[in-house]
């Protein structure tokens, strides 16, 4: 049996666009788009949830099944950024304010789970797209729980349990392919998966203080964190190969260092996420002249 909830934003919303950002690559086993409507499939304090959303109009339908039901269909609103204040967004910043004259304010959504965005997000760190989508994929396949109610017709999984991940070899990392360093950051989360979920309701820079003590979490994977677990509008991805170069090109033509990004961005806290939001939305990412970062060929197939 299902629970179903009808919701009317107070704020223009693409649903897609709120969703994009949980979406880990096409082949996400964790999410699926068909037809109109989006699949989650989510492990929720109340335990595991798929979560069905679809928009008609002004208005969002939302289904869920599972002992995390209800928890997920209250969780909606704030997935789609309702509990965002982007309004209290100004500038006097030349090109910004012409941007806000041809698009809306960026909104964050959350989703209140943090061990959710924190695993993928250390799976990513410091490897291609390709590698990172590859390896969280063949996770979530084989360690994962098919979804509650039609999520598993539809082929969705549950991402692993803290318990099921403390339990993976080291030999199995290696085949999805997750190397040890990141294998091993994701075990040490693990480990401590009640407290780094208690940091849901925590300050952005209390959140980035508590989770990058667990050896292998750095600045990069926080911010990850912070945007899609907490919709924080302040949290940029310092440390990303793109980001920096690519705002430094829609601003200057030229590639900035994270040092330059940091110092361009100070004035506009709590906005500085927002911001690059906004640059991104207007101008785009900067022309890509040079080879592509290759995947690395060392780890089995």
């Amino acid at each position: 049996m299902s629970s179903i909830r009808t919701w009317r934003p107070g704020h223009d919303s693409s649903l897609a666009a709120m969703l994009r950002p949980l979406r880990r690559g096409p082949g996400d086993p964790t999410y699926k788009i068909i037809g109109q409507d989006h699949w989650r499939a989510i492990r929720t304090p109340q335990g595991p949830a798929t979560l069905r959303l679809r928009q008609d109009g002004a208005e969002v339908e939302s289904e869920a099944w599972g002992a995390g039901a209800e928890w997920v269909l209250e969780q909606v609103p704030g997935l789609l950024g309702a509990e965002d204040r982007p309004e209290e967004f100004r500038t006097d910043d030349a090109l910004l304010a012409s941007l806000l004259e041809r698009f809306e304010v960026p909104r964050f959504g959350r989703t209140g789970l943090v061990m959710e965005a924190l695993v993928p997000s250390i799976i990513e760190q410091k490897v291609t797209s390709t590698e990172a989508f590859r390896g969280f994929g063949s996770l979530v396949r084989r360690f994962g729980e098919p979804a509650p109610g039609p999520g598993a017709d539809h082929g969705l999984r549950l991402q692993p349990a803290p318990e099921a991940l403390r339990g993976i070899p080291s030999w199995d990392w290696l085949r999805l392919p997750v190397d040890p360093a990141r294998s091993k950051a994701v075990l040490q989360a693990a480990r401590v998966a009640s407290a780094v979920e208690r940091t849901a309701g925590l300050p952005g820079d209390e959140v980035e203080r508590r989770l990058t003590s667990i050896p292998g979490v750095g600045e990069w994977t926080v911010a990850e964190v912070r945007q899609r677990a907490l919709g924080d509008p302040d949290a940029v991805s310092f440390g990303d190969y793109h980001i920096a170069k690519d705002v430094g090109w829609a601003l200057t033509n030229k590639p900035w260092t994270d040092d330059q990004l940091r110092e361009y961005l100070e004035s506009f806290r709590p906005h500085r996420a927002r911001v690059v939001a906004l640059i991104y939305r207007g101008a785009g990412r900067r022309p890509r002249r040079g080879p592509r970062m290759a995947p690395r060929t060392h780890l089995p197939s």
